[in-house]
């Protein structure tokens, strides 16, 4: 499975943008997907996660009354809709997937994660 990152850009704060992961592969089931981010000197950290059905979904606390993380299975993509952006958004966003076994609970740790994307750069100006 390759993941290609897209969507980032510049943007001033209160603005809003939306990144998108397409897959390569045929099908993404059974692959949970991840958003995570890594600004500039700090370590990269979990945005937001959702579950190979759909049906189950975290987001940070600091973005979750701003950000959305959905999938479309038809088309292979994950997306990651930022409203109400911050200068503190601003960050390197990359898409992660890893398999996962039906029953497991959403993982939020960099290192669980095999598969990633090239990263997307996202700048919010105050």
């Amino acid at each position: 499975v390759q993941l290609q990152a897209s969507g980032g850009g510049l943007v001033q704060a209160g603005g809003f943008l939306r990144l998108s992961c397409a897959a390569s592969r045929r099908t993404l089931s059974l692959y949970d997907m991840a958003w995570f981010r890594q600004a500039p000197g700090k370590e990269r950290e979990c945005v937001g996660v959702i579950g190979w059905s759909g049906g189950s979904a975290y987001l940070a606390d600091s973005v979750k009354d701003r950000f959305t993380i959905s999938r479309d299975s038809a088309k292979n993509t994950v997306y990651l809709q930022m409203n109400s952006l911050k200068p503190e958004d601003t960050a390197v966003y990359y898409c992660a997937a890893r398999q996962a076994p039906i029953g497991t609970p959403l993982q939020k740790q960099v290192w669980k994660y095999d598969i990633w994307g090239q990263g997307t750069l996202v700048t919010v100006s105050s």
